[in-house]
């Protein structure tokens, strides 16, 4: 009975997750436009060892993990990262508002200075849309994907043809894991 019960939140947790995922996908393959007037404080460089290894994940904002895509950036809880490709890099703004922040929060930064661990990516930080300062790579900004359940995940890869892993060069993974096609759901 336990099973059944597990198996019925998960499929409405799956349910109203696929319903964001719907609302975030209106037309012009876009999330909306940006931020309104966000600032651009952008530290430039890169903070921290770019040796990676051990440690613990959570004394860096970003650091690297390992997945079925190899060697990705992930945050201080070990999950997944993530580029959106209609984000214009040097902009200063994020284009995922409304929906599209509930479906991919923002990775935050968690000082002015954010530390990272083995990224080799410029690291930096724009006013999100959330208005909470949001970590760039690149000076793109990075987020996290709510269908990822645990440390190691990557679901949100090839979404729509538009979300993809990042690597620690800050370079877009575009390959998918395992034998799955990409930009579905």
């Amino acid at each position: 009975m336990r099973t059944t019960s597990r198996r019925l939140a998960a499929l409405a947790a799956a349910a109203a997750l696929a319903g964001t995922l719907a609302a975030c996908s209106g037309g012009g393959g876009g999330y909306g436009g940006g931020a309104s007037s966000p600032t651009d404080t952008t530290t430039g460089g890169t903070t921290g060892s770019p040796s990676g290894g051990g440690g613990s994940a959570s004394a860096a904002a970003l650091t690297t993990g390992e997945s079925d895509l190899g060697t990705i950036v992930v945050d201080g809880q070990g999950m997944t990262v993530y580029y959106y490709t209609p984000d214009e890099p040097g902009s200063g703004k994020s284009a995922c508002t409304d929906e599209c922040l509930a479906a991919w929060p923002p990775v935050h930064a968690g000082s002015g200075t954010p530390a990272v661990k083995g990224v080799t990516a410029d690291v930096g930080t724009i006013t999100g849309n959330d208005g909470e300062p949001q970590l760039t790579l690149d000076d793109r900004p990075v987020y996290l994907y709510a269908g990822d359940a645990a440390p190691g995940d990557v679901a949100g890869q090839g979404l729509q043809d538009i979300w993809w892993v990042v690597a620690p060069d800050g370079s877009e993974i575009t390959t998918m894991a395992g034998s799955g096609g990409g930009g579905g759901y």
